[in-house]
């Protein structure tokens, strides 16, 4: 049987159905991106550790090291959910290895994960969250989907930094410190995340859809 893939309205309308009929989000680990060490702690590219961070601070939790999963970890309960935390202590192109390493050890699969990560192509302000899809040049995301054996089918939060504007310049701006008042537009972008978390857990991905991506911070 053949299939040609939707256009236009049929494809806008293929899509809500899908996300409609998704279950409930059953998320069992939550990963925060960063490269380690206290000079990167502050740059753009750990907006993925900011939010993982506020999260456990928020539930009274603090992040310790564990070595046999290359990260700091943690434990809470979410919405009802028994859900892990990490922040892998790896460079940033070797994030699959301590979420392999966590998934393995207590049986999570990709599609219980949900991985927060600094993403270019939104602005600061704005946050957005999305099951699968590509890697849009994530370092990060490129190399967990290749250790899922190229699985896309996780869980993304993708906290927008914004762009230089030239290609040139992205890994000088990535890992530099936003201004004042872009941190602002973050820090907002990722308590409202937070926010969309236990949503994503008790509503499913529709709803949170629905309120995340209506969200801008205001500069």
């Amino acid at each position: 049987m053949s299939f040609t893939a939707p256009t236009g309205r049929l494809k806008a309308l293929s899509i809500t159905l899908i996300i409609a009929n998704l279950p409930v989000s059953s998320i069992k680990l939550i990963v925060g991106l960063a490269n380690p060490g206290a000079e990167y702690a502050q740059t753009r590219h750990n907006a993925g550790a900011w939010y993982v961070d506020l999260l456990a601070q928020r539930h009274n939790q603090q992040l310790k090291e564990e070595s046999k999963f290359f990260g700091y970890t943690a434990r809470l309960n979410l919405a009802g959910n028994d859900v892990r935390l990490l922040v892998p202590t790896t460079f940033m192109n070797l994030s699959g290895k301590a979420v392999l390493a966590m998934a393995n050890f207590y049986r999570i699969e990709p599609n219980e994960i949900l991985v927060a990560h600094d993403e270019l192509d939104l602005p600061p302000g704005v946050a957005k969250i999305k099951l699968g899809g590509g890697n849009g040049g994530h370092n990060g995301l490129k190399d967990i989907q290749n250790k899922f054996g190229n699985n896309p089918n996780f869980y993304r939060l993708r906290i927008g930094i914004g762009h230089p504007g030239d290609k040139n310049k992205v890994v000088g701006f990535v890992l530099g410190k936003p201004p004042a008042g872009e941190q602002k537009m973050i820090d907002e972008a990722i308590d409202e995340s937070l926010r969309c978390t236990e949503m994503l857990m008790k509503d499913g991905l529709e709803k949170t859809v629905q309120r995340l991506h209506s969200f801008k911070a205001q500069a």
